[in-house]
């Protein structure tokens, strides 16, 4: 008998997690970014996950976007029962789960003849030689001319120094016979007793050193599918491009907008070489070694067709903005590759300060005059590190936003009574951007409570509490289990106040809340100032 897993980890079931790079809104940008036209805003398109896992990211994109037609196959059994489960439990109606294996996913019957997205993300780094280019045998026949394909994956640059402590895991592994987690944790140790004796690849390689260290922390589940199935490929680009021009695919770029400001990513010295070189396969083999790039997500597009100078500034200003974090004038501090971002506090504060009102096109904020008199390369590059550091976020049109409000209320109440049992589904879904934002597992209940009528913080800290007290549950704080009722109750009413204070008016602005019970008023910011100093670190998200 054949083994269908073909060397994947399939005993371990994948993480459950949203990748913001998939919305379409986010595609759509970072292809505008790049003077791409996209075709993503279009009444009615058609999105294929290949490899989907637990199926969340498609789940959650349906919820948000009914627009859409989300198709998505694993070939795991259990990832697709339980994706569907969740997909009726949300009332969803545009997405299909489908448990296939590469090789016959193109004989599904229901599937569209033609595709305007496929994603995957990770899978060409986790799969055979031959399932590769099934992937692409696929992409080829089913890729609408002018569609759009996102493809994220392990890049050479970075992992190949720790190559060989891969193998050592694999092969320590595979002696034994307990079950993956275990074994993951066995491998682990026996990696670091090496280390200890000296080994010089780890002295002579310390970024290995430090991946093992790292290693320690990460979810065994995480690390299961990541490092230890059969096949594990981590990819020079050039080598990935031309394997996807078969299916006549052409670059347009990273979908970390990020990446796409030079100065914040590059020295200059590094941007003079870059620029020098003609070749764009070869500009991104050189651009992955000089940032020692670990993990690449890509846009490619088949049929690429370039905006002039003055169409591409129309699709930015035709953008909707959203603020995605609460903001109060203070001074933003980011970092990227080349350290700290400057940034111009006089330049952002207006435009932050004009979204905290709601969301705004590119071009209403212009004609706000927030934005100065900036020329439109300082308001394009602005806009790109904002949304790139998730302060921003691209929006959907306003046209149809009631509906799609409704149908992330019932997916996200979904979610949130799920959250009574668990705290495995960390995303809810926003009909304003079409994505997800995170909310771990107190949030959702505070949001649960009052979508049941409960309008004091208080309230909400009772009720979380009676769930967790009832399962034997308690709070972890500062290293430690709360034991006592009153402690417990203390800190769930800390975290219930600065929520509300804090982060429910964002949850309201993105279309995020449950239906609210007449009668709730959102908490004044400016009267709970004074919340900064008791508020609960955000890292405080664990029960046991």
């Amino acid at each position: 008998m054949s083994d269908w897993t073909s060397g994947y980890v399939a005993d371990v079931d994948y993480t459950h997690d949203f990748f913001h790079e998939m919305t379409p809104a986010m595609l759509a940008l970072s292809a505008t970014s790049r003077g791409q036209k996209h075709g993503l805003n279009q009444k009615r398109l058609s999105y294929c996950e290949l490899g989907c896992g637990q199926g969340f990211t498609a789940n959650l994109l349906a919820a948000a976007n009914p627009h859409i037609d989300f198709h998505a196959m694993d070939f795991m059994p259990g990832h697709i029962a339980g994706a569907r489960e969740l997909a009726v439990e949300g009332g969803l109606d545009n997405v299909h789960f489908y448990e296939r294996s590469f090789a016959d996913f193109e004989e599904e019957t229901a599937l569209p003849k033609q595709f305007d997205v496929i994603a995957l993300h990770g899978v060409m780094s986790w799969v055979s030689k031959e399932n590769q280019d099934l992937i692409v045998d696929f992409i080829g026949r089913r890729l609408a001319a002018g569609g759009m394909v996102y493809i994220s994956y392990n890049v050479l640059a970075a992992w190949a120094a720790a190559m060989p402590l891969r193998r050592v895991l694999l092969d320590h592994a595979a002696q034994s016979s307990s079950p993956t987690e275990d074994r993951v944790d066995e491998a682990l140790a026996f990696a670091a007793k090496l280390e200890a004796t000296g080994a010089k690849f780890f002295t002579i390689n310390p970024s290995a050193s430090s991946r093992l260290g790292s290693a320690k922390n990460m979810s065994r589940k995480y690390l299961a599918h990541e490092l230890f199935n059969a096949d594990w490929t981590p990819f020079h680009f050039g080598d990935l491009a031309a394997h996807l021009d078969q299916a006549k695919l052409s670059f347009v770029g990273s979908s970390c907008m990020l990446d796409h400001v030079a100065d914040i990513s590059l020295t200059p010295q590094q941007g003079e070489l870059l620029a020098a070189e003609s070749d764009p396969v070869q500009r991104e083999n050189l651009r992955d070694v000089m940032v020692n790039e670990q993990f690449r997500s890509d846009l490619f597009v088949k049929g690429p067709r370039q905006h002039t100078e003055r169409s591409a500034i129309g699709a930015w200003f035709e953008t909707p903005l959203a603020l995605m974090q609460r903001y109060n004038g203070g001074v933003l501090k980011l970092r990227w590759r080349q350290g700290e971002i400057a940034l111009d506090h006089a330049q952002y504060a207006p435009i932050l300060d004009a979204l905290v009102a709601g969301p705004a096109t590119v071009r209403s904020l212009l004609d706000q005059g927030v934005f100065g008199r900036m020329t439109w390369g300082e308001i394009s590059r602005l806009l790109t590190i904002l949304v790139g550091s998730g302060i921003l976020s691209p929006c959907l049109p306003l046209e149809g936003r009631a509906a799609r409000e409704a149908r992330c209320q019932a997916f996200n109440l979904a979610l949130c009574k799920r959250a009574e049992d668990s705290d495995t589904l960390r995303f809810l879904a926003s009909p304003v951007t079409g994505g997800g934002v995170e909310f771990d597992r107190f949030e959702q209940l505070f949001l649960l409570a009052l979508s049941e009528g409960k309008t004091d913080p208080n309230q909400w800290a009772d009720m979380v509490w009676g769930i967790l007290s009832a399962q034997g549950q308690r709070v972890r704080h500062e290293g430690r289990m709360l034991e006592s009722d009153a402690e417990n109750l203390a800190v769930l009413q800390v975290r219930a106040t600065n929520f509300a204070a804090r982060r429910l008016p964002l949850c309201i602005s993105l279309g995020l809340c449950l239906p609210l019970q007449e009668g709730f008023a959102v908490p004044d910011l400016q009267q709970d100032a004074d919340l900064d100093a008791a508020e609960l670190p955000r890292q405080i998200r664990g029960v046991a």
